[in-house]
């Protein structure tokens, strides 16, 4: 009873880790220019510009407006989203929020 139970836990463990792989998008066109944007004013003490982005849906290029958002933790910083070129073109690397120390964190998001 327990091989049959110790089988079918392997099996689910097996099926289930595809479902963690990540989707690489890549796009044969350059990414446009960079659009200028006018800031509104910040609503509040605390916030952050985050700019605006070409994102990309697997076809086409869509602007993403720029806007205000805090950070999620003292000490954050926002990495910009941008492209890189590979031979099969140009594949976008989210933004997302950092830390300089962030090997320090461990706690983050709790």
């Amino acid at each position: 009873m327990r091989l049959k139970w110790l089988w079918s836990a392997v099996a689910v463990v097996c099926l289930a880790a595809p479902a963690f792989a990540q989707v690489q998008v890549f796009i044969g066109r350059t990414p446009p220019p960079i659009r200028y944007e006018v800031r509104p004013p910040m609503p509040g003490d605390g916030f952050v510009w985050v700019d605006g982005y070409w994102g990309n849906d697997g076809r086409r290029y869509n602007w993403v407006p720029g806007r205000w958002d805090r950070p999620p933790y003292p000490g954050a910083y926002w990495n910009h989203p941008h492209y890189d070129h590979y031979d099969r073109g140009w594949q976008m690397h989210e933004g997302h929020w950092d830390h300089e120390d962030h090997d320090n964190h461990h706690d983050w998001g709790r």
